[in-house]
């Protein structure tokens, strides 16, 4: 089983920026890698950005040259730094982590509110 355990959302003007983080405890040994989704209201959930153990990462078109995804496994955390943020970024932040690369689990974290408006 793996923990994880978000922070940082919040409410920010267009243009901001916001560094969001999840934290992971429990059997974290075999993870694989960790992503960031979102969900907007009425709309399914969407890969953002991912990192994998040999520190690869993929970002979702939308997101590129704006989101940075990094961790530090010293502190077994991920973080998402969004900067030049837009109201279409608005929208609830799910961290996921891969356990195994051949035949994974896939745990999720409980969301973070992410919310850009003037």
């Amino acid at each position: 089983q793996v923990q994880l355990v978000e922070s940082g959302g919040g409410l920010v003007q267009p243009g901001g920026s916001l560094r969001l983080s999840c934290a992971a405890s429990g059997s974290i040994f075999n993870i694989y890698a960790m992503r960031w989704y979102r969900q907007a209201p009425g709309k399914q959930r969407e890969l953002v950005a991912g990192i994998t153990r040999d520190g690869s990462t993929n970002y979702a078109d939308s997101v590129k040259g704006r989101f940075t995804i990094s961790r530090d496994n010293a502190k077994n955390t991920v973080y998402l730094q969004m900067n030049s943020l837009k109201p279409e970024d608005t929208a609830v932040y799910y961290c996921n982590t891969q356990v195994n690369l051949i035949a994974p689990t896939f745990y999720w974290g409980q969301g973070t509110q992410v919310t850009v408006s003037s």
